[in-house]
């Protein structure tokens, strides 16, 4: 297949992040299917797919929308995987059939573990990971808008190194750039995946638990103690796993971290601040959980992180929620 051919797309969770992946792709001229839940997608189906924002407007009518995996049954080209990451084992189930024999599965996730789950359910050579920071909403069902984006979307093999899935992040990372979503594909997608957890450590719980944005954050020396002993347990985590990050050590990291990410994404309100005001379950576990338990594994203390993710499961309570899975 040449890079101009259109190719079927299966959007697995068209909340904000989705749509706007599955929009901008479907604008360029892709066979796209969104995933998700119907008041969204009823409006899409209705009206059409409206984005707005920091990556230019686009208005998109046909694109296909479901709420049934099971109804879905021709092979697609690529399935974005969007969901939570405790939704991931469930929605792999269901959609890891539906990848085309040369096909992918991307995850395009926050948190630890999605990757390896994804090659788990393809295999190797199909699985490809991507970490993605730019932020989105829907501000009303049938529209989705670009508010904040820090880097390009970075693709890249859920294995290091496999030939055939390091070709599908590169044949992707460009198909993505064409569509108008800054991308590029790497070499070591977990590299930046796990900056993207240093990153989603240090701001989503302070954020949620303060009701506050991530500029905001940055500019009191309190919550930046915080935000800076995050980072350095979660890379004496990292390091520990046999991980490299992308920058050479903690001081590092906080430089780009407070010079570069949080002014790009300083008006930015956390998607776990979203999900508590809506008492919904937060990704806790994939995040500061994950590396607390990651932590006791290795013999890393992490007691900045562990006493993060108890504060957040005591507010999912308080609303009315259990978080489940992994415990620190």
């Amino acid at each position: 297949m040449t890079e101009t051919m259109s190719q079927r797309v299966l959007v697995a969770g068209a909340g904000a992040l989705g749509s706007v992946f599955g929009g901008f792709l479907a604008a360029a001229g892709n066979d796209v299917t969104l995933l998700g839940r119907a008041p969204h997608l009823d409006a899409i189906a209705a009206g059409g797919l409206t984005i707005e924002g920091i990556f230019g407007a686009r208005q998109v009518a046909g694109v296909r929308v479901a709420t049934d995996a099971g109804r879905l049954r021709t092979p697609f080209d690529a399935v974005l995987l969007t969901v939570k990451a405790y939704d991931t084992a469930a929605m792999l189930a269901a959609v890891a059939p539906l990848v085309a024999r040369g096909g992918c599965l991307i995850s395009l996730q926050n948190g630890l573990g999605n990757v390896e789950r994804v090659r788990d359910a393809v295999g190797a050579g199909r699985a490809v990971g991507a970490r993605v920071i730019f932020g989105a909403e829907i501000p009303a069902p049938g529209r989705a808008r670009v508010t904040v984006c820090a880097e390009p979307v970075a693709i890249g093999a859920a294995a290091v190194g496999d030939p055939s899935a390091d070709a599908h992040a590169r044949r992707w990372a460009a198909r993505i750039a064409a569509a108008g979503i800054p991308a590029e594909a790497v070499s070591d997608v977990h590299a930046y995946l796990w900056t993207k957890v240093f990153y989603n450590a240090a701001l989503n719980p302070l954020g949620a638990l303060l009701g506050l944005p991530y500029g905001a954050l940055a500019a009191d020396a309190d919550a930046r103690a915080i935000m800076d002993d995050v980072i350095t347990e979660a890379y004496a985590v990292a390091r520990a796993r046999g991980v490299r990050p992308g920058v050479p050590s903690a001081e590092a990291y906080r430089r780009l971290f407070y010079e570069r990410l949080v002014p790009a994404t300083a008006d930015h309100r956390s998607s776990m601040l979203q999900d508590l005001e809506r008492g919904r379950r937060t990704e806790i576990d994939a995040i500061n959980a994950a590396l607390a338990t990651f932590g006791a594994a290795a013999g890393v203390p992490t007691p900045v992180n562990t006493t993060l993710a108890r504060l957040i499961r005591w507010r999912e309570r308080l609303g009315g929620l259990q978080s489940t899975g992994a415990r620190s």
